[in-house]
Formats: structure tokens, sequence, C-alpha cells
């Protein structure tokens, strides 16, 4: 009877495409994902990976026994995870990736209620503004919008990514306002230069009506940080197109104001991401329900909504 070891050693490493990423993914070292797979191919007398320097590539019998019991390893992961999930005790080091400003305002107030109740996990968060490989890294979950998902990653939208134009009341004073996207060709632009593709943003920007235009800027300024965006649109600089939740607290405070209050760009929604297996972690467990509960709570999802303008 094979261990379940040795089958979600060999689930990870066909899914993973190596013994190293299956190995973060599991908390094993890859030496010992190699053995368990080894082990399974011994006792089953058939051999399931082709090994090079370079890659693993599944043999023919190893595709066909990978069908056969992927399902199955899911079925018995979750039925181990039912019965002893009320019983472990949420512990360890919770990695996770988001963007500095983002995490700041909206994820750091959250841990002094999720520390109280789960004091046995430790926090190693990193602020950066780039798409992480949750597995090749090594994070538990990252937030962030416009993350392309790997395999083994799924995500859980929270709240949409809706992008506003917004400038302050001082560089608009005394300029007729717009009345459409189009006309935003008549102000400085403060553009948005993508982190992963290095090309300028452009925006479909849409009202109430269901009307689309497409957002014609002339992009005086380019940034690649939204926050940095913001910044410069309070100095008087011109006109930012930036997502809800970075102009938000601004625009509370009256220091930005929004260019086209009924026109909004859906940059797809802001989501949690960890791995798909079926057995998560408690400690990322009980951190994805924590964060969707707040957000649920504090109603971000509709905070966040530009369409509300």
């Amino acid at each position: 009877m094979e261990t379940l070891a040795n089958l979600e050693s060999f689930v990870r490493s066909a899914e993973n495409g190596g013994f190293s990423a299956a190995a973060r993914q599991l908390g094993l070292t890859p030496a010992a994902v190699s053995r368990n797979v080894a082990m399974l191919e011994r006792n089953l007398g058939v051999r399931l990976f082709q090994r090079s320097t370079r890659k693993l590539t599944l043999t023919e019998a190893g595709e066909r026994f990978l069908e056969t019991v992927r399902g199955h390893l899911r079925g018995l992961q979750s039925a181990i995870a039912d019965v002893s999930r009320d019983d472990e005790e949420p512990a360890g080091v919770l990695k996770v990736s988001m963007a500095l400003t983002f995490g700041m305002d909206y994820l750091l107030p959250l841990l002094p209620e999720f520390l109280a109740r789960y004091p046995n996990i430790r926090i190693d968060w990193d602020f950066e503004n780039r798409q992480v490989d949750l597995i090749s890294e090594g994070f538990d979950a990252a937030i962030g919008g416009g993350i392309e998902l790997a395999p083994g990653v799924v995500s859980r939208p929270l709240a949409p990514a809706h992008i506003i134009a917004v400038a302050s009341p001082a560089y608009l004073a005394g300029k007729d306002l717009p009345t459409d996207p189009s006309e935003l060709l008549k102000f400085t632009g403060i553009g948005m230069r993508s982190v992963r593709t290095g090309r300028i943003r452009n925006w479909t920007m849409r009202n109430v009506a269901g009307q689309e235009m497409a957002a014609q800027t002339t992009d005086t300024l380019v940034m690649n940080d939204p926050e940095a965006m913001c910044r410069s649109a309070l100095l008087g600089l011109g006109v930012a197109l930036v997502a809800v939740p970075h102009a938000s607290p601004h625009l509370e405070s009256g220091r930005l104001v929004r260019v086209l209050p009924k026109w909004y760009a859906d940059a797809g929604p802001i989501s949690l991401y960890y791995a798909t297996r079926t057995m998560l972690p408690a400690k990322t467990r009980v951190f994805v329900e924590h964060v969707v509960e707040a957000f649920k709570k504090q109603r971000l999802a509709q905070r966040f909504a530009g369409s509300l303008g």
C-alpha cells in the first residue's frame, strides 16, 4: 500500500514540473520528494518520470497514473482535513506578498485582531508592487490585481479594481472640466507604466449607462507606482488614472477630486491568491477567512466601486 506522502510527492512534482517546486509546496526538501517518487516507482515497478538536468517530464505511464490518482488524492486530503481541522492550532510563519500602499492602508490594520486570535502565527510580509510566484518563492498567499494564475494557484476575488480620473482642486481651478474621457487630452496626464510588461497602461472607461469610450490622455508624466501617481496629482501636476483604493483617502480628505465622476475603467478584481491544495495549512486557511471577513465587514467591495460615483 502506497503512503500518502509518496502519492502527494508524485502529484505535486507532476503539476509543478520539478521536485524543487513540489518540495516548496509540500514543506519538504527536494531530496525527500525525489526519494518519495523513487520509492513509488520502485513499488509500482514502472518509471513515472523522464529525468534530465533541466526538466522533469511524465512518461506515458506517468500521465495515465496522474489522471487516475489525482482526484482520489484530493478526496483523501479533504477527508483528513475535515477530521483534523478543528483540532489543528494555526501556527508557523505566514509569508504574504502585497503592494506597499494597499497593504499598509487595508491589510496591516487587520493584524492586531488576527494575531490576538492566532498568537502562534508569525508574520513575514513582503510589500512589493510586483507579481510573485507563490510556489517557487515560497509564499503562502498574495493579494493584488491582474495576477496571472500559475498551475497550482487559485484566486478569491475581494473587491473590484476600478480606475478613476483624479486631480487636485488647485490644478482644475479655472479649467473647463471634461464631459467624457476623450476630453482628457486637454489636460496634463499622469500615466501608469506596468511593472510586469513595461508598457504604459491604456484604459477604456464606461459609465453607469453602459457607454464605453477610450480615455484619451497625453502622458507628460509616467510612473510605475499608483501611490507616486497620486502624490503627483496632489502636487497639482495633472490628471491621474488610478485605482479607487489608492485615491480613496485623498478623495475623502478633499485633496483630490474625481474629474469624470460618472466614468470608470474596470481593471478586474483585487484578489487573494493561494495554493490549490485541498488541505491548506491552518495558518493560510485562517488568514484567508480573516481577510474575506474583514473586507465584507468594512464593505470594501462597495467602497472601491468606481461606478458608485
